[in-house]
Formats: C-alpha cells, sequence, structure tokens
C-alpha cells in the first residue's frame, strides 16, 4: 500500500489499482488570513500535486470534519477527479458550495461500513480535540452550501469522526484529533496507526496516560505515523515547520511519542508532507 501525506491529516491511500483520499487540504492560509480574511482553494496547487502523485484513480474521499484544515479543498480535488464523498452534513454543505453533484455526495453515519474499491472503511464516532481561542466551535454545524472564499471560521466542525481501513489483508486506523472514547476501540486492532497529535505536549500526564492507553494500547499497532504535527499556516511551497511554538511544541510531542514507543516496542515514523511510503 502506497500512503502519500500532504500535511496536517491528508492522507492519499493507492493500492495500485484504486485510491481514496481521508481529508483533502491543501491550501493552507496564513495565521493572520485565518484571523481577519476569506481565502479560497489554490488550485494552481491543487492541479500540480494532482499531476505530480498521480491522483487520476481516486475513488472516494472521507472527511474526518468539516474544519478548514480537513475539508477546504475536498470539492475542487472530487470535481477534478469525480471522486465520491463521504462525510458528515456539515462537509456536504461544503461539497455544495463548490459545485458537487449530489449524486457524489453520500451522508455517512457512527458504525457504518462502506466498500469502495479494494477499501472497506468503517466510520467510527470521535472526539475533537478540546477547543482553543483558534477552534471553539465544537458541535457547531454548517446547515447551507459553503461558498468560496469563505472565511476560514465559518468552516464549522460538524462533528468528528475516525476511520478504520481495511485494505490487502491490512488494517488501519485513522484517528486526526488528540482525543478519545474510552472504550470506544475495544476489539479494532490496526496495522499501522494515523495518530493526531496535536495537544500531546500541553497534556497533564493523567490526560496523556488515558489517551495512549485508549489509543495505543487497545489497538495493539505495529507502527505509528503521527499526524497534525505540522505548521498548516505555512504553505506547502516552502519547508515544513512544526506548530507555531504559541499552540504546540512539536519537538517535545515527538520527544513524548518516541519514549513510548521505544518503551513499548513500537515502530514510530514521521513522515514528511509532499511524501509517499510503501506500507
Amino acid at each position: 500500500m502506497k500512503v502519500t501525506f500532504f500535511g496536517t491529516t491528508t492522507l492519499l491511500f493507492d493500492d495500485g489499482k484504486d485510491q481514496v483520499m481521508f481529508d483533502v487540504h491543501i491550501t493552507r492560509p496564513s495565521l493572520a488570513r485565518y484571523i481577519s480574511g476569506s481565502k479560497k482553494t489554490d488550485t494552481v496547487l491543487a492541479d500540480e500535486l494532482i499531476r505530480n502523485h498521480g491522483i487520476d484513480r481516486l475513488k472516494a474521499v472521507f472527511v474526518s470534519h468539516s474544519h478548514h484544515d480537513h475539508v477546504m479543498d475536498v470539492p475542487y480535488f472530487v470535481n477534478k477527479t469525480h471522486a465520491h464523498v463521504y462525510g458528515s452534513s456539515s462537509a456536504l454543505n461544503v461539497c455544495r458550495g463548490g459545485d458537487v453533484p449530489e449524486d457524489q455526495l453520500t451522508e455517512f453515519r457512527e458504525n457504518e461500513t462502506y466498500v469502495t474499491g479494494g477499501f472497506t472503511v468503517k466510520v467510527l464516532r470521535s472526539l475533537h480535540s478540546k477547543p482553543t481561542i483558534l477552534n471553539n466551535d465544537l458541535g457547531q454545524t454548517i446547515d447551507e452550501p459553503l461558498r468560496q472564499p469563505a472565511r476560514l471560521r465559518d468552516y464549522r466542525e460538524g462533528g468528528s469522526y475516525d476511520f478504520y481501513v481495511e485494505a490487502e489483508g491490512k488494517r488501519y486506523l485513522i484517528r486526526p484529533s488528540f482525543n478519545y472514547i474510552e472504550g470506544q476501540l475495544n476489539g479494532y486492532k490496526c496495522d499501522v496507526l494515523f495518530l493526531g497529535v496535536a495537544g500531546l505536549a500541553k497534556a497533564d500526564e493523567e490526560t496523556e496516560r488515558n489517551f495512549f492507553r485508549e489509543t495505543v494500547e487497545k489497538t495493539e499497532p505495529k507502527l505509528i505515523i503521527p499526524l497534525h504535527w505540522d505548521n498548516f499556516f505555512s504553505p506547502l511551497t516552502k519547508p515544513v515547520r512544526g506548530m507555531p511554538r504559541l499552540i504546540e511544541k512539536t519537538d517535545l510531542v515527538f520527544h513524548k511519542m518516541a519514549l513510548y514507543c521505544e518503551e513499548h516496542g513500537i515502530d514510530f515514523l514521521v513522515q514528511i508532507p509532499r511524501t509517499s511510503i510503501t506500507l
């Protein structure tokens, strides 16, 4: 399985026949633009990435939640590739605002399973990380089609979800947010865990311990690949950076993850945006 990471939580899975994406966010406005302005998809960059990474067999896009850094560029990608979108009502309203045809949209439900190409994807209810001053709309929804250019704060969370993926005899769990629901992952084992870590540096010892227990210890992965660690206010055309230190201490996050994985005999791999690996 070839997996390409485009930063934040955007992943492209490619089994050689079919492709599936999880979230699509490649347009990365500055923090100043986030606070004060509106933005639309960087179509030049989008076309470059679609071409360079051979995104020409895309069957589906699954959207974890409808903040801009997860859903903003979904409409452009699916209109270019004719892929199907699976997401919450809020995520689908972002797509409707981008004129995605209705027959390409499916509102998913938790615990439902979808088969697309060689991929089986189960949707699991999740929790977003704790709210911050930049992110205090948890539970709010997008109730009308959202057209671009839009204010980034118009992309409300709309509910959060994880994805349990089975393909080619392997199991993958994608958990974009640093949070957990106690007991939710009982019985869900995986080979590779894509784990959202934004928030780990500031977590107290009890929260950190519970998070690892309810994610890593329940799923028993052989490999962990972190998500949501890079600075999504910095464009993909520039060298990658960790999150701004006022928001997160990425070096400390990686240190905590490395120590945990070392102690528990788990491989830990940091994948750089715009790169591919074979799993």
